[in-house]
């Protein structure tokens, strides 16, 4: 998601160290633990099972400078991530914006600081043996103060030498650790209109992608053989998966010892339909899917069949190529001021979501933006460490763990 208001009410179709604890060293041991050199498509999603976005955080920032409390969330701690862990989950996305602490050019050098955090925040949880997913989220949104990665610019050059030079940057900081840590190259990239793909910032989208996948394998170490996530235009199913444009990125420059028929690649998509249920703040749709008791507080789109259908789409065209599909943001917000049985629909929908991407090999990952109440996608309190949605958190850890 985007903005401050994009994060807390996701206006799309279809985050200063403030502790005193020292970040490790890259030494060997971010390479210890685990020798989770996971090769396979289906091993990949297995190993992320249930996934959960640090959503409104670390991409949160104020007159364009990052930072994780400017949105209204607490400093993140272990404690937190420690919560999230127990709670289930396997996997964490830590969405990141870099925005105006990325210098001048040439070198782009990105605040050491900043940097500094963003890594301890990954060390939460990678040391804890979880899989992070860590990106560039909001420097391309044109509605986000500092943002830069702008597929319809006309400086286009810089632009890309920019996007290497901050890639890179990350790439040799993460570069000892294991399989674990997973780069994606970037967030919900479009030029901002909700409609078909257009040219040149389609062909931009794909230029980045494939300017993240050599930067990041060029610096080598677990680099060479990491997987690597990459989006379509505004990580829509159909805009990335129909022919309007997307293109895999090659991936010549990886490591010579993975075998030429696994792929190392995946691809990131976002599920949020229909939206008038899963985001439009309102008290109009409250339910969802066949259980709905009140026809009229029911969508007339975007049920289960479509569901199937979306996730369907994208295994014919990636999954079954070995290109994993990873579902890097989804969930819907709470309505139950309206509605007193909304969480119960609101469990309906992960669940359906995260069963239908594991019949499909696809992995899933809940949107969680801190927020919770009217219109937040909260599943947890990161004030006081506690769980505020048993009902939906269970209904994930089923719908992960439902034979195909």
């Amino acid at each position: 998601m985007g903005s401050r208001t994009a994060k807390i009410r996701i206006a799309v179709l279809a985050a200063v160290l403030a502790t005193a604890v020292a970040v490790p060293a890259l030494t060997d041991k971010a390479s210890a633990g685990t020798s989770a050199q996971t090769s396979s498509a289906s091993q990949i999603v297995a190993d992320l099972g249930a996934g959960w976005n640090l959503g409104n955080q670390l991409e949160a920032n104020s007159n364009g400078y990052p930072s994780e409390t400017a949105w209204g969330n607490p400093t993140v701690t272990q404690a937190l991530i420690d919560k999230v862990q127990a709670a289930g989950f396997k996997s964490i996305r830590i969405p990141v914006s870099y925005l105006k602490n990325i210098g001048a050019g040439p070198n782009y050098a990105i605040n050491s600081t900043w940097l500094n955090r963003v890594q301890q925040v990954v060390n939460y949880a990678y040391y804890r043996g979880m899989h992070v997913m860590i990106n560039l989220h909001g420097d391309g949104y044109k509605s986000v103060t500092g943002s830069w990665l702008i597929c319809d610019a006309s400086d286009q050059t810089t632009i890309k030498a920019k996007y290497a030079k901050v890639w890179q940057q990350i790439a040799y900081r993460f570069q000892n650790y294991d399989q674990r840590l997973i780069l994606e190259s970037m967030n919900e990239e479009f030029d901002g209109q909700y409609g078909n793909p257009t040219q040149p910032c389609y062909s931009n989208i794909n230029a980045y992608n494939q300017l993240f996948v050599d930067t990041v394998r060029k610096t080598g170490g677990n680099n060479s053989s990491r997987w690597l996530l990459v989006p379509g235009w505004n990580t829509n199913i159909d805009y990335t998966a129909g022919n309007y444009g997307f293109k895999l990125p090659t991936d010549q420059y990886r490591s010579s010892s993975i075998p030429s028929t696994e792929q190392r690649i995946m691809i990131s998509v976002h599920y949020y339909a229909p939206w008038d249920f899963a985001g439009e703040e309102s008290g109009n749709i409250t339910q969802w899917g066949r259980n709905a008791t009140n026809p009229a507080k029911r969508s007339t789109w975007g049920q289960e069949d479509y569901l199937d259908a979306q996730l369907k789409l994208m295994y014919d065209k990636f999954g079954s190529h070995g290109y994993p599909v990873v579902v890097g943001e989804y969930g819907s917000i709470d309505k139950t001021s309206y509605d007193g049985s909304n969480n119960r629909y609101r469990a309906d929908f992960a669940r359906a979501v995260t069963a239908t991407a594991k019949k499909y090999g696809a992995a899933t990952v809940y949107w969680d933006n801190g927020a919770n109440g009217r219109y937040g996608f909260g599943l947890f309190n990161r004030s006081s460490n506690t769980i505020t949605q048993q009902g939906i958190i269970d209904a994930i850890k089923t719908g992960v763990a439902t034979a195909k």
